[in-house]
């Protein structure tokens, strides 16, 4: 079942953030994962969530995630991430 990432990110350190930024992409691709929105502008609608800069993947399914986000090289790349930013991630199923 297709599965959803929305990350919020709060980067602190954005020359480090960059590094990671384009190190990122090639796990997301490597575990079948898809950029669907990137940082681009957005709008509360409603409720007082204040989210940084939103990042939107699709993934085949939430296991893949899970499997991306347990990558021992991957790991060494998330640390530049933990370096630079304060980061909320979740996971959500698709419908189908």
């Amino acid at each position: 079942m297709t599965a959803y990432m929305i990350v919020d990110i709060d980067i602190n350190d954005a020359a480090t953030y960059q590094e990671y930024r384009e190190k990122a992409p090639a796990f997301v691709a490597k575990y079948g994962g898809e950029y669907l929105a990137r940082g681009g502008d957005h709008e509360i609608i409603e409720g007082d969530w204040k989210p940084h800069r939103l990042v939107i993947f699709r993934f085949p399914s939430r296991q893949a995630i899970r499997n991306l986000f347990a990558d021992p090289e991957y790991k060494k790349v998330a640390q530049i991430r933990w370096k630079s930013a304060k980061t909320i991630a979740v996971a959500v199923d698709g419908l189908v």
